[in-house]
């Protein structure tokens, strides 16, 4: 089991960018796939980004490619996940997860969550 703590998230203008992160501890970081997923209000939890162990081939919902980068720094515990051109559609908490599977790109597929960090873009 790991621990994750997001951070970063806030109160940005469209067209801005911010990055996220996560840091773990409790766990070996370096053998769990990670991803980064988001719920808005009303809506269901929902994938946007993983990242395997190695750092080797990531994965993008569709609404994020192009947008998004996912990246991890394995020495330091910490994923990380760059936002740029935000939209108000991006507006929601973002959830930063762990997973024993790679190419997991569903919320079934992770076991370790952390708590959430509030992003909201305005128009």
């Amino acid at each position: 089991q790991v621990q994750l703590v997001e951070s970063g998230g806030g109160l940005v203008h469209a067209g801005e960018s911010l990055r996220l992160s996560c840091v773990a501890s409790g766990g070996t970081f370096s053998r769990y796939a990670m991803g980064w997923f988001r719920q808005a209000p009303g809506k269901e939890r929902e994938f946007v980004a993983a990242i395997p162990w190695s750092g080797g081939r990531r994965y993008y919902a569709d609404s994020v490619k192009g947008r998004f980068t996912i990246s991890r720094d394995n020495p330091r515990n910490t994923v990380y996940l760059q936002m740029n051109s935000l939209k108000p559609d991006d507006t929601a908490d973002y959830y930063c997860a762990a997973s024993w599977t790679n190419q997991a790109m569903r919320v079934s597929d992770y076991g370790d969550w952390g708590q959430g960090t509030q992003v909201t873009v305005s128009s």
